[in-house]
């Protein structure tokens, strides 16, 4: 049966009656075809088909027509006319006989169908335009687009002479349709096959896709021909000669259903020729090292003298396990060096020396060994190994330089896989009676009379001769031939013991080793943040994993050793304070003696450490007429722990002071960034009179500001008592008769951000409330801080843990008498600078 193809023109309208895909009988017989339905159409003798759109056909109640299915979507495609009671074209002298198909529906719309075609005659001729228009103008034409699935079988022919030709069938007349044949080509291996054509003619079509001749090695597709020399000159074969990349090579010939014109098919012929592996070789794997030999149909590679052939017998590798060097000095290179290394070796080197000889190594500049951008030596390296010390692995272009091994013995590998050209490593080696864990200076085989050495030590050791320690000695040799002392010894750093007030340490040997090395857990007694690890360095501190040394442990901070009563009076005519109530309350007096004349004043701080105080900038800045931000000299002040009477100061705990930090960005204008930090001489012993109070959390941004608004809160102070003083200056006192002599506290409530800016800014322009600032007081006035007060803390109660936080500082007030209506105090917000305050205290939170 003959499969004709047609493009197909101008779609026109045309109902489908059920009747459709009428089974026909040929001469052939029955064939299978799966096809798709399509419109009525014009038809011209061209051989390309042009797929018309798909469309739904339903019946006449809506629903699709029974039996229909999907087809293939490959293979030939073929026009067949369909018509009821006409006659048909002259050119096709074929009776169709009707029928019914057997398919399916998918349910949906009518898109393919499915049955068994049958023809009594194929066409012998293709109809021409006019009887293709009588027989539209007589009936309905139905246009079925089939696709028709042939079973084809493949002839394999096996072919494993030397040289031989190929051709078409019936060669050089017209080769059959429907025809598969394939050529298996083999020839032993060293082997390749030529293949070149004397002759080819077979029909043309778009990328091959009708009659073709493909040639193929394996599973790769080498060339696909088809047409006519004369014609196709892109699709032909020509004057080129095909090489098969092995030694086998296939050719596989296809004809379809149909020829239009006569075509004489194809001759070609084949030959076997040896591969000179020796000079063609692209493949590093199978390349000689050293000597390669071609025979026909092969090769084989043998090594130059000193070289033994590997089990792969390719590869050149040497003999070179376990080579033994006595000398106190001496050279050791990768074979051939500075030439490429052999390949597949693994070389052992040992040195051994007398006890007591430390051995040295030093690699040459020139260093080159395989290694991989990403993987620490993966291919080639070099290892050493003295004692319980590992160097290495090393590869690579960059040289280990100068390895000071510290022992007599030292055992070299060097390992190479099967690849790589790379040129190896040298190194020279030398010894010298050096101290255990030390070494010398210059390092030298042998020294003369007046040659000095200085003898060092390893990290973590120190030079020790006698009671006396060393960070280097130098020692000469004599004319005897005897060095000119004895050599000291390299002792082990020890850290000590730790200082474990207010922490705690756990050891993690069972030892408690605080040697080199030694590592402890640390943390601070009264905190519920752990520390870090912390390891002995080599200077002998304990130190963490980025380097930090140990943190000073806060003690346990804002508890008291009195309560408070029941009720709290202001500052000014306010209560008095009993021992024990405010143990983190300071007295900090100044005496400037550097102005003319001598400037005397005092304020109030807060202890939040054995050995650090806060307290306000401007209580300790030096009174300039300029804005310059000085703080005052630290012999200049005098810091009152314990105290609640001022007379009682020969009875309290009182030290000077080592340092003043005043915040680098302190205004003395509108007082923003008022806090300071003071550091005292002398750590104060903690007692129930001398606790530190608690730092807030530091604020976040986007946060809600700390202290929250109406929070009740406690500030304690020696300042003026008298309801006509004024706050409005620096919030500082230098008149005794003013001041209280005993401590007084007020409660007051903190007052709302923009309350409190509202009340200044209604005042006066001048007043800027920042939010470092807050404020704390009543509205109707009558309980406030005044002068002497400043630096003094303003503390809250922690709700979780009761202890009480220091969130604000007494820092200034407005020009109104002290506890007056609407004029509050205002204070720094703590919580602001905490992060400031542990960075230079080096200190844990109690959070």
């Amino acid at each position: 049966m003959s499969c004709s193809s047609w493009r197909l023109h101008g779609p026109s309208q045309s109902s489908i009656p059920n009747h459709v895909a009428p089974p026909f009988i040929g001469r052939w017989g029955p064939a299978l075809c799966i096809g798709q339905v399509g419109p009525i159409g014009r038809w011209q003798g061209e051989r390309n088909l042009k797929r018309p759109a798909r469309r739904a056909l339903t019946e006449s109640n809506g629903r699709p027509p029974v039996g229909w299915a999907t087809p293939s979507r490959t293979a030939q495609i073929t026009l067949l006319l369909v018509h009821q009671s006409v006659g048909h074209p002259k050119s096709c002298r074929s009776t169709l006989v009707a029928g019914r198909a057997h398919a399916t529906s998918d349910g949906s719309s009518l898109r393919h169908w499915a049955g068994k075609l049958e023809f009594r005659q194929e066409c012998s001729t293709f109809p021409t335009d006019r009887e293709i228009n009588e027989v539209m103008e007589l009936a309905r034409v139905i246009v079925i687009l089939a696709q028709c699935v042939w079973p084809v079988w493949t002839q394999v022919i096996h072919l494993t002479d030397m040289y031989g030709t190929i051709k078409s069938p019936n060669f050089p007349e017209s080769y059959p349709k429907e025809t598969e044949l394939q050529w298996n080509i083999s020839v032993p291996d060293g082997y390749q096959i030529r293949l070149y054509f004397m002759h080819f003619d077979i029909e043309p079509s778009y990328l091959c896709e009708y009659d073709y001749l493909k040639v193929y090695s394996d599973t790769e597709e080498l060339a696909v021909f088809c047409g006519r020399e004369n014609t196709d000159t892109e699709q032909v074969p020509a004057a080129d000669v095909i090489t098969s990349p092995g030694s086998v090579l296939s050719v596989a010939f296809r004809s379809d259903f149909s020829n239009e014109e006569r075509y004489s098919g194809f001759e070609a012929h084949f030959s076997a020729f040896d591969v000179d592996e020796c000079r063609d070789r692209n493949d590093e794997d199978l390349v000689c090292d050293h000597f390669c030999h071609n025979y026909i149909g092969g090769f084989y590679c043998s090594c130059r003298y000193g070289f033994l052939l590997h089990s792969d017998n390719r590869t050149c590798k040497v003999e070179c396990n376990e080579s033994v060097y006595t000398e106190r000095s001496g050279e050791i290179a990768s074979a051939d060096f500075p030439k490429p290394y052999p390949k597949s070796s693994d070389c052992t080197y040992r040195i051994e020396l007398e006890e007591g000889f430390q051995i040295t190594l030093e690699f040459d500049d020139t260093f080159d060994i395989e290694d991989h951008p990403e993987v620490t030596c993966p291919y080639d390296f070099i290892k050493i190994h003295a004692g319980d010390k590992e160097f290495g692995p090393f590869c690579g272009e960059q040289s280990p330089g100068k390895i000071q091994t510290g022992n007599n013995m030292v055992n070299i590998l060097f390992h190479s896989d099967n690849s790589g050209e790379n040129l190896g490593w040298k190194l020279t080696y030398t010894s010298t009676v050096a101290p255990l864990n030390g070494h010398l200076e210059p390092l030298q085989s042998k020294y003369i009379f007046k040659d000095h050495i200085t003898l060092t030590c390893d990290p973590g050791y120190s030079l020790s001769q006698g009671d006396q320690e060393f960070e280097h000695y130098q020692i000469e040799c004599q004319r005897d031939g005897e060095w000119s002392s004895d050599f000291p010894l390299c002792k082990m750093v020890d850290c000590g013991p730790v200082d474990v007030v207010l922490g705690e340490v756990v050891f993690e040997s069972s030892e408690n080793s605080t040697v080199f090395g030694s590592r402890i857990q640390y943390s601070c007694r009264d905190s519920v943040k752990v520390n870090n690890t912390y390891t002995c360095n080599q200077s002998g501190e304990w130190v963490s994993e980025d380097g930090t040394p140990l943190p000073t442990c806060l003690p346990a901070c804002g508890e008291q050793s009195q309560l408070f009563p029941a009720q709290q009076k202001r500052i000014v005519g306010g209560r008095t304070a009993s021992p024990g109530l405010f143990p983190w309350q300071v007295l900090l007096s100044v005496e400037d003696v550097s102005r003319v004349p001598e400037d005397r004043w005092f304020g109030s701080g807060a202890l939040l450490s054995p050995n650090w105080v806060v307290t306000a900038a401007h209580v300790l800045r030096s009174h300039r007429r300029d804005l310059s931000v000085v703080p005052v000299a630290s012999e200049h002040i005098q810091v009152h722990l314990g105290l609640t009477d001022v007379r009682d100061k020969h009875l309290a705990i009182n030290r000077s002071v080592e340092r003043v930090i005043l915040h680098p960005q302190f205004d003395p204008q509108n007082y923003n960034n008022d806090i300071a930090l003071v550091k005292l001489s002398q750590e104060v012993v903690l007692s129930a009179l001398v606790q530190p109070v608690c730092l807030p959390k530091p604020g976040v941004e986007g946060h809600a500001l700390m202290p929250l608004p109406n929070t009740l809160g406690i500030v304690a102070g020696w300042g003026i008592n008298a309801a006509n003083a004024s706050a409005s200056t620096s919030g500082l006192s230098s008149d005794s008769t003013a001041v209280s002599e005993l401590l007084q506290y007020v409660k007051l409530p903190v007052v709302p951000q923009n309350e409190c800016e509202a009340s200044y800014a209604s005042r006066s322009v001048n007043y800027n409330i920042t939010s470092n600032m807050f404020c704390a007081g009543f509205y109707e006035g009558g309980r406030d801080t005044c002068l002497g007060d400043s630096g003094g803390a303003f503390v809250i109660q922690d709700t979780r843990s009761g202890r009480w936080v220091a969130q604000g500082l007494v820092s200034w007030g407005g020009p109104e008498e002290c506890g007056s209506q609407r004029v509050y105090g205002v204070y720094t917000r703590v919580a602001n600078y905490v992060h400031w305050l542990h960075r230079h205290m080096d200190v844990d939170s109690w959070w």
